[in-house]
């Protein structure tokens, strides 16, 4: 609600709006109206199935109300003539003294909310019906227990009275009685809390309980419109992505009751078991108990099969409407029932949460039963489901605890020992050890240490720092800003709250999947998925499971459906044969400067430091050959499909010795009167080279424009890595892309280099040679003159991760730890939007972009190589704008694969959140 808004009496409201709905009058799919519980509630009532009567008040009343301060004009009349026609049905009016009609009223959002909205139940319910409900039940307990729920709920939720005060009377009237469950209170128990609860309610809300029935129908129905707004609720919206401005239903149900006695019980069914997919009887029952019992664990339920021992007619009844759900929706249900004396009642009904490997395998059982088609069937599992049976996971029966917990940025389990730096990372893994790099952050010099590790543990840094960007692209797990770990690289040593000292070559285990952090071994159980995608499990084979058949068949959908490409960002050929093993087409980034690392940066050093034309020349000769080995390696690799070169792009100060430990150095050579020539070179180099903000600097096509033959190196070695695959009849497709690329006339120029390069490997090798030029789009420039660029360009591969840096003017690197956390909690950002990407910023763009070059150049082929290629939500949106590719690290290929056939058979109607 706007504090600058003050509350109207009368809100305005379209003429003719319709606020309150029966139960008879909706259907399921008015779920954005009614809400997803009071549509379904409909559609069962619609099917006839046994549904005590109630009505439902509409979203658009919850609207207005928050909008306004106050509830539509019409509602109250809306609700007074549906009481009346439900108070005639039931033959009893709401709170009468003799024989009571009560009500709940629940909240029922457009997506599952579990336990983030509020309940009231037993309204209706005074000092004057409270016997009335005992004569007509024939039991005082029942009754005063009844009523002293409602007070207990109605105090805590309506009145705002903290719920710790009603839990500390109730537990003074257990210890009173020397008994541990309120079930063994007796009625004159009970009658007593019930004042004690209504002196609370008294001393806390300054009013007494209200007794008028309507007052506190009323006043709840405005309650669970408020606890839309809740923190609770905000938060948990902001973390499942669901929209702020939907509002809640209101339901209004006629109470039936579960805890009668013996021959009444409540309990919650599934059609198929939500962990494994499998088709039978799941859920649990508890006899003699509301609803709540069961979630609150007052006693323990039975299996729900033990239903048909106890009351055999209900349980043929239940497992009859379980089918007959389960064939309506076409899907897996959750069940929510009360037995009332031998008459079975159903409450709700929802298609069911299920885990990620019974989802692949209902979606394929649906299938062979007909109930769906694999259109369907795609519509029905994720890619973040895909990934979630990618990664390796601890046994979770495992008994270990948690010392610390930071962000879950790749998933996965890893077990290793505790090293601080990459050179011990390497040491120890090449002598046979495993080991979990830790470091309070990472940065390119840890690479080696990174690709060493079993995981990566950081106590700074978010999703998309550079630990974790690296870490996914490697399929590494990795945990990232775990700020409660206090990490000294120094000493070679992490303290984990309670004061706990894990030194160097302790063991360690970290959950990517949860953000979890544990001492010592814990045992990880290893993904038959993987195995699968890299071909040591086959579909259909002997020692396939179930998991791996589903998913192999809905893969095979997927990929007859999709028109999006999918390939990898791979730097070298074991990446990209892992690649092709996941699937992709292609090789959609080839990151160079990772060439010129480890042995090579010496060369590069001596390139930096060149004072003549001929110590460059020498330089980038000593480079040529290795280069033309990597692409050689590469295109081997990738037989038959594109591999797209990124030229050079990062800023050559990354190439260099660290400033302040280089600084050191001289010093101290100066200070022993020691020889320090080559120091002291590189110290006056990277000076030199410094600057404010690099990622802005001297770096990508300004590094190609600045140093005379840096880029040209790069062209022949690719030119001459195809003409020696051509010569050994293989079929290199190699694309060369120009990186950060603000004008045309940029382009042309190494454009024109690049062409006058390759002729002359053509002429010198014989071989004709087809390299397709173009850039990457990664600054706002370069995308509002797509137009121009497209001039000069073959293809167009947008860099979403600098072009996101570009737009918002963040730094990727900095601000994740400053401010991104507040961002995500005010609600400023509903995602990170280095994550997923923005649509309305970036990603308008992107569609400017897209439409610009290919009005210039039609057959201007378009892809996506930032982190945005593997996200699901992303690559939907590139499959909208009309991309031809997206590019990923090898293991998120499969899930681009997944979401890319998902996206190509969207169904608005689908909705399995």
């Amino acid at each position: 609600m706007s504090e600058n808004k003050e509350p109207q009496a009368d809100p305005a409201t379209p003429q003719g709006t319709k606020f309150v709905y029966d139960f008879t009058e909706g259907n399921k799919d008015l779920k954005d109206l009614l809400g997803g519980k009071g549509a379904n509630l409909a559609e069962m009532t619609n099917l006839g199935l046994p549904v005590p009567p109630g009505f439902t008040i509409t979203t658009d009343a919850c609207k207005v109300y928050l909008d306004s301060g106050d509830e539509p004009a019409a509602l109250r009349d809306e609700v007074s003539a549906h009481l009346d026609a439900l108070e005639a049905r039931m033959g009893k009016r709401l709170g009468q003294a003799d024989d009571p009609l009560l009500v709940s009223v629940r909240s029922g959002a457009k997506f599952s909310m579990p336990g983030m909205m509020d309940t009231v139940l037993n309204i209706g319910l005074s000092d004057a019906s409270v016997r009335g409900l005992a004569q007509q039940a024939g039991d005082d307990r029942f009754a005063w227990d009844s009523y002293r729920r409602l007070i207990q709920m109605f105090g805590k939720t309506v009145l705002g009275v903290d719920g710790e005060l009603f839990e500390d009377a109730l537990d003074k009237a257990k210890d009173a009685k020397k008994v541990t469950v309120d079930t063994e209170l007796a009625a004159d128990d009970l009658k007593k809390l019930v004042t004690a609860f209504k002196k609370i309610v008294k001393k806390e809300a300054g009013r007494d309980f209200p007794q008028d029935p309507r007052e506190q129908m009323d006043l709840a129905i405005h309650a669970v419109f408020d606890s839309w707004n809740t923190d609770r609720a905000k938060l948990y919206r902001r973390q499942e992505r669901i929209p702020h401005d939907l509002g809640t239903a209101v339901n209004v149900c006629s109470m039936v009751f579960g805890n009668l006695g013996p021959d009444s019980g409540t309990g919650v069914a599934f059609t198929r078991d939500p962990a494994s997919g499998h088709q039978g009887v799941y859920g649990d029952y508890l006899q003699n108990a509301q609803g709540e019992d069961v979630v609150a664990g007052i006693r323990n339920t039975v299996p729900l099969a033990e239903l048909e021992r106890i009351d055999k007619r209900s349980y043929d009844q239940l497992t009859q409407i379980m089918e007959t759900l389960e064939n309506h929706y076409k899907d897996l249900c959750d069940i929510e029932f009360t037995i009332e004396r031998g008459r079975l009642w159903m409450l709700q009904t929802r298609v069911g949460k299920r885990t990620a490997g019974a989802a692949f395998r209902i979606a394929t059982q649906l299938v062979d039963q007909g109930l769906i088609d694999e259109t369907e069937a795609l519509q029905r599992v994720t890619g973040a489901q895909l990934a979630q049976l990618m990664f390796p996971r601890f046994d979770e029966h495992a008994k270990i605890r948690a010392v610390g917990r930071g962000i879950a940025a790749s998933p996965g389990a890893a077990v290793g020992k505790a090293v601080f730096d990459s050179y011990t990372a390497v040491k120890w893994s090449r002598s046979g050890e495993k080991v979990i790099l830790v470091r309070r952050e990472t940065n390119p010099d840890d690479l080696d240490g990174m690709i060493a590790a079993e995981g990566i543990l950081t106590s700074r840094g978010g999703k998309t720092s550079h630990a974790a960007v690296v870490a996914r692209g490697m399929g590494k797990t990795c945990v990232c800003g775990a700020e409660e770990l206090e990490v000294d690289t120094k000493r070679r040593r992490m303290v984990v709250p309670g004061g706990q000292v894990v030194e160097e070559g302790d063991l360690l285990s970290i959950d990517g999947s949860s953000g979890k952090v544990y001492l010592g071994e814990t045992p990880v159980v290893p993904s038959p998925v993987v195995e699968y995608f890299e071909g040591r499990m086959h579909a259909g084979a002997d020692d396939a499971d179930e998991l791996v058949e589903a998913v192999h068949r809905i893969m095979a959908f997927a990929d007859r459906k999709r028109r999006l490409r999918v390939r990898a960002n791979a730097d070298n050929a074991e990446d990209a044969l892992r690649a092709r093993r996941f699937g992709a087409q292609g090789i959609g980034l080839c990151r160079t400067e990772h060439m010129f690392l480890g042995d090579r940066r010496e060369l590069v050093e001596r390139l930096i430091l060149a004072d003549t034309d001929t110590e460059r020349e020498e330089s980038l000769k000593a480079l040529l050959p290795l280069q033309r080995k990597d692409f050689v390696e590469l295109f081997e690799a990738m037989d038959g499909l594109p591999v797209t070169v990124r030229l050079l792009d990062p800023p050559l100060h990354e190439f260099l010795p660290d400033i302040t430990e280089l600084s050191v150095r001289v010093a101290l050579a100066e200070s022993r009167q020691e020889s320090h020539e080559n120091d002291l070179r590189l110290l006056q180099a990277v000076h030199r080279l410094h600057e404010q903000n690099p990622m802005l600097g001297l770096r990508g096509v300004r590094l190609g424009l600045v140093i005379p033959g840096l880029f040209t190196m790069q062209v022949r070695a690719i030119a001459e890595a195809a003409a020696e695959r051509r010569a050994a009849k293989g079929d290199p497709r190699a694309e060369i892309m120009i990186p950060l690329v603000g004008t045309v006339q940029e382009l042309e120029i190494v454009r024109e280099e690049a062409d006058q390069v390759i002729a002359e490997v053509q002429e010198a090798t014989g071989t004709e040679l087809k390299l397709a030029i173009g850039t990457m789009i990664e600054l706002p420039r370069a995308a509002l003159t797509a137009g121009q660029i497209a001039e000069a360009a073959e293809f167009f591969s947008f860099g979403t991760n600098d072009l996101t840096q570009t737009v918002w003017g963040f730094s990727r690197d900095d601000v994740e730890a400053s401010f991104f956390t507040a961002y995500l909690e005010k609600g400023i950002f509903g995602v990170s939007p280095f994550e997923t990407i923005d649509r309305d910023g970036v990603g308008s763009l992107v569609k400017l972009a897209a439409e610009a070059g290919r009005a210039v150049r039609p057959d201007l082929k378009l892809g996506v190589c930032g982190e945005h290629g593997g996200d699901p939500e992303s690559v939907h949106f590139f499959h909208e704008v009309g991309l031809d590719y997206v590019s990923c690290s090898p293991f998120r290929i499969p899930v681009a694969r997944l979401e890319a056939g998902r996206a190509a058979t969207q169904s608005r109607g689908s909705d399995h959140r």
